[in-house]
């Protein structure tokens, strides 16, 4: 039986989600990642098994297969998931939180519906567009699928506990530190 909280990060590609999310997890030692797979390729300084699990697409679709997922989405061409040992296994030490897309969330909320659900949107979509042009690792085909994306995750805003605006990180992390601390409390 798990002893944690679940907390579920979702947003646009290009939000900051990873930014935000490394400095909520400096600031809480109770909080693990728990970490997804992917079947995209890992970007300069990315490690396996600590940013995410890299697979090819035919492992990805045999853990599928053998229901191995609490969620998965496929978005820009690209498989994501969360492996149900990583999340139950982690949860058994403490709280959880995941960096997932609105649909894996909204499948987390059907199979735990005790998970808080934090969506982390932009400024602006001129904001999210800068944000992802200034990666330097978005084709113009992938920018479009992003940012059309980011319409449809943004009207997805109506089904999560909380909705945070990145206009600063700092700001971000500490309101999402705080429902943390106010879920923490509830219990």
């Amino acid at each position: 039986m798990s002893k944690g909280k679940l907390f579920v990060i979702s947003g646009a590609s290009g939000v900051g989600k990873s930014t935000v999310l490394r400095k909520v997890l400096d600031a809480r030692q109770d909080l693990q990642f728990s970490v997804s797979a992917t079947t995209r390729p890992p970007r300069p300084g990315e490690i396996d098994g600590v940013n995410y699990y890299f697979v090819t697409r035919e492992q990805f679709l045999d853990m599928i297969a053998r229901d191995e997922f609490v969620e998965y989405d496929e978005h820009n061409a690209t498989l994501y998931g969360t492996p149900w040992s990583q999340l139950e296994n982690k949860l058994k030490l403490g709280n959880v939180i995941l960096d997932i897309e609105p649909v894996g969330a909204g499948n987390v909320r059907k199979k735990r519906p005790d998970a808080i659900l934090i969506f982390v949107k932009a400024p602006s979509m001129e904001e999210l567009e800068h944000r992802l042009r200034g990666r330097g690792d978005t084709s113009d085909e992938q920018m479009k699928m992003r940012l059309e994306r980011a319409v449809w995750e943004q009207e997805q805003i109506g089904w999560y506990d909380h909705v945070v605006v990145n206009d600063q990180v700092d700001a971000c992390a500490e309101k999402i530190l705080n429902i943390i601390a106010e879920s923490c409390v509830e219990e």
